[in-house]
C-alpha cells in the first residue's frame, strides 16, 4: 500500500497500485458478489512492494557501493507514519463518539499499528479477516504490518544476497523462498489450521514480497540485454502485461471462498500475474507502462496508501452509525457510495496537506515550517491554531476511546453471561437421570410443562438466552453452543436419546447460522420421534437467509403433528434494543423474552397433544362401547 519517492519512479507502478486498491475497495464496500475475490488486490501490493524496495536498494548499492540503512528507514517512516497516525487518531475518536462494539479491543489494535505487528496481534486475539460480525476497526492494517516487517528485515538480509556471485543465484534464492512461503501456507490450511493464521501470517504470506524481490534481481540483467529494446520485445511484453491484468481482474471475479485451493492457489496466481504485469510496465520503451500511467490511474495510485488506510475503518464506523442492523458484508449500497466519497476526500487531503510535505521536508523541517506560519499574518496564524485545536480534540477523543475500549463485544458478553448462568444452574441443581420416554406415553395432564420435561438444543442465541431459560423453566436441560446449524441437530438428539437424556419436549433453535432445508428438518423430526413434542424456534438476525429459514420452519410445523414453532422473530422484533450490537444475541432482558416465547410454544404444543390424546381416548371409548352393545 506504499509508493515510491518521486525520484525513483517506475513506469506502470502507479497504475498497478490503482488497480490493486480498486479491487480491495470494491470488495469491501460493495456486495460480495460484485468482486468476491477482490481481496487479491493485497497480493498485488505485496509484489509491487517487494520489487520496488529491492530495486531501490540495488540502485543505491550500485551508485554508492553501500546501503544507508538509517536513511532508508527514515524515508519509510516519512512515507508511512504521518497518514497512519492521522487515520488511527481520527477514526478512534469517531469510534468513541459512536460507541458500542466498534471500540472492542481498540487498545490492542492501536498497539499493533504502532509496533508494526498488527497481523500477529490480531491472530493472537482471535480476530478474523473473513468474519463479518463485529469486525476490528483497523483490521485492514494486517497487510501494512506484513509490509512494514519486510521493510525492517529485508534491508538487513539484502547484503547476504549480494554475497552470491551472480544475479541468477540471487533470483533462484528469492523464488525458492517464495515457493517455500506459499507451500507453508498450504500446509497450514490443509492441516486444518486457522485460515486467518495462514492469511495474516508473515511467514505464510511473504511469497508475494519475495516474488517482487526475485523480479527486481531478474530485471537488472534482462534490461541490459541487447534484444530488450527491440520492437518485438516491447510488443510481446506489452501484450503479456495486458493479458496479465485481464487475468487478474477475471480471477477476482471468481467466488474463491475459503477453500484450501484458494490459499495459496489463488493468492499465488494473483502474485504471478502481478509480476508479469510489472515486468511489462517497467520494460524499456513499453507501451503498456505508458497505458497504465494515464492520469486517472496515476492519481489513484499516488493516493492508494491513504485510500487503503481510510476505506475500511470508515466503512465499519458508517455501518455502526447509520445501519446498525447490517454487517460490513451486508451494508447497503448507499453506505458503500458514501464511504467511497469520504475515502477519496480524506486521502486527497492527507496526500496534499500531510504526506507530501513530510516526504519532501521531513518531520523536523515540517514542524519548523508550521511554526513559521505562527509568525506570519493573522490569517495564517488562525489556520494553524484551528488545525492545532482540531488535533487536540482528536487526540483527546482517541485517549477517551482507548480508555473505554472493552475486551469483548456486546454479543460475546451476552454469550458469556449465558454460559455462566448455565454453570450456576448446574451447581445449584445438577440434572437427574431421565428415563427414556416410552413410545406410548401420554402427554402430561398438568396445565403447564415444567423445565425438567424439556431438552433445549441451540446455537449462540439460545446460549445467550440461557439465563432466561433456567429462570423461567427451572430444571431445563440446555445444550447450546456457538456456530451450530440445523445439520447438527439430529446427531445431538440421537446422542441424548442413546444416553436416556432426551426429555418429552425437545426445543431446537438452530436457524441463525445458515439456511434450513426440508430434509434436515425431517431427519430431526425422525430423531425426536413421534412420542415427543418438537418445538422449532425461528430466527432473528440481519442475514439474508433468515426469511427463508423462518418460512421453512413454519411450513414444516404446519405439515407435521407434534411440531410447533416458537416465534422468537416476532417476539423480539419490537424490542431490538434488547439485542447486542450485532442485532442477533439477546442480553438479559431479551433472554427472558426468548424464554417466555419458548415456554408459551411448549405449553401450546402440550395443550394440542392433550386435546388430541383426549379425542383419541374418546373415540376408542365409543368404539369399545359399540363393540359391547348387544
Amino acid at each position: 500500500m506504499t509508493s515510491t519517492a518521486p525520484t525513483a519512479r517506475f513506469a506502470g507502478l502507479d497504475g498497478m497500485r490503482a488497480i490493486a486498491v480498486t479491487l480491495v475497495v470494491v470488495y469491501h464496500l460493495f456486495p460480495p458478489h460484485v468482486l468476491p475475490g477482490g481481496f487479491l488486490g493485497v497480493d498485488v501490493f505485496f509484489v509491487i512492494s517487494g520489487f520496488l524496495i529491492t530495486s531501490l536498494l540495488l540502485r543505491e548499492h550500485t551508485a554508492t557501493g553501500r546501503v544507508a540503512l538509517g536513511r532508508f528507514w527514515q524515508r519509510r517512516a516519512r512515507r508511512l507514519l504521518p497518514a497512519l497516525a492521522v487515520v488511527v487518531a481520527v477514526c478512534s475518536a469517531l469510534a468513541w463518539l459512536i460507541g458500542g462494539d466498534v471500540l472492542v479491543d481498540l487498545d490492542a489494535q492501536v498497539l499493533g499499528a504502532a509496533t508494526f505487528s498488527y497481523n500477529w496481534v490480531s491472530i493472537a486475539g482471535g480476530g478474523g479477516y473473513f468474519a463479518a460480525a463485529t469486525p476490528e476497526l483497523f483490521r485492514n492494517f494486517w497487510s501494512l504490518a506484513v509490509e512494514e516487517q519486510f521493510y525492517l528485515v529485508w534491508p538487513l538480509v539484502f547484503p547476504l544476497f549480494l554475497l552470491l556471485p551472480r544475479a541468477w543465484p540471487r533470483i533462484a534464492a528469492a523464488f525458492a523462498l517464495a515457493a517455500g512461503s506459499a507451500a507453508w501456507m498450504g500446509v497450514v490450511v490443509s492441516s486444518g489450521g486457522d485460515l486467518t493464521r495462514a492469511y495474516f501470517g508473515t511467514d505464510t504470506h511473504a511469497f508475494g514480497l519475495l516474488l517482487g524481490v526475485g523480479l527486481a534481481f531478474l530485471l537488472a540483467p534482462l534490461s541490459r540485454a541487447r534484444w530488450a529494446d527491440s520492437p518485438v520485445a516491447r510488443r510481446l511484453t506489452g501484450a503479456a502485461g495486458a493479458l496479465a491484468v485481464a487475468g487478474l481482474v477475471a480471477l477476482t471475479a471468481l467466488p474463491l471462498g475459503g477453500a484450501a485451493t484458494a490459499f495459496p492457489g489463488a493468492l499465488l496466481a494473483a502474485s504471478l500475474l502481478s509480476a508479469v504485469a510489472i515486468v511489462a510496465g517497467v520494460w524499456p520503451g513499453s507501451w503498456f507502462g505508458r497505458a497504465l500511467d494515464v492520469r486517472p490511474l496515476r492519481w489513484v495510485g499516488d493516493r492508494s496508501y491513504g485510500i487503503y488506510l481510510w476505506h475500511w475503518p470508515l466503512l465499519v464506523l458508517a455501518v455502526a452509525a447509520f445501519a446498525p442492523g447490517a454487517t460490513v458484508a451486508t451494508a447497503p449500497v448507499w453506505i458503500g457510495m458514501g464511504v467511497l466519497a469520504a475515502t477519496a476526500a480524506a486521502s486527497a487531503l492527507s496526500f496534499r496537506l500531510l504526506e507530501m510535505p513530510v516526504r519532501r521536508l521531513g518531520f523536523r523541517a515540517s514542524a519548523r515550517a508550521l511554526a513559521a506560519r505562527l509568525r506570519a499574518g493573522p490569517r495564517a496564524r488562525l489556520r494553524v491554531l484551528g488545525v492545532a485545536t482540531a488535533g487536540a480534540l482528536v487526540l483527546a477523543g482517541t485517549g477517551a476511546a482507548l480508555a473505554a475500549a472493552p475486551d469483548e463485544s456486546s454479543a460475546e458478553a451476552a454469550v458469556r453471561a449465558g454460559r455462566e448462568a448455565l454453570a450456576q444452574a448446574m451447581r445449584d441443581a445438577p440434572p437427574a437421570p431421565i428415563a427414556p420416554t416410552p413410545a406410548d406415553a401420554a402427554p402430561t395432564a398438568s396445565a403447564d410443562v415444567t423445565g425438567d420435561q424439556i431438552t433445549a438444543i441451540g446455537d449462540s442465541v439460545m446460549l445467550a438466552s440461557a439465563g432466561g431459560l433456567v429462570e423461567r423453566l427451572p430444571g431445563v436441560d440446555v445444550d447450546a453452543e456457538v456456530s451450530r446449524s440445523m445439520w447438527a441437530g439430529p446427531r445431538i438428539v440421537d446422542d441424548l436419546a442413546a444416553t436416556g437424556s432426551l426429555r418429552p419436549y425437545v426445543v431446537v433453535a438452530l436457524g441463525t447460522n445458515g439456511p434450513v432445508d426440508h430434509e434436515s428438518l425431517e431427519h430431526l423430526a425422525d430423531s425426536v420421534g413421534p412420542q415427543r413434542g418438537l418445538v422449532l424456534v425461528n430466527a432473528y438476525a440481519p442475514r439474508d437467509w433468515i426469511p427463508g429459514v423462518n418460512a421453512e420452519l413454519a411450513a414444516f410445523a404446519e405439515d407435521h403433528r407434534n411440531v410447533a414453532v416458537a416465534d422468537w422473530s416476532g417476539a423480539i422484533a419490537p424490542h431490538e434494543d434488547l439485542l447486542a450490537g450485532d442485532r442477533i444475541h439477546p442480553g438479559a432482558s431479551g433472554g427472558r423474552i426468548f424464554a417466555d416465547t419458548v415456554a408459551a410454544a411448549v405449553d401450546e404444543l402440550a395443550e394440542e397433544r392433550r386435546t388430541a390424546a383426549a379425542d383419541r381416548a374418546e373415540r376408542l371409548a365409543q368404539i369399545f362401547s359399540a363393540d359391547l352393545t348387544p
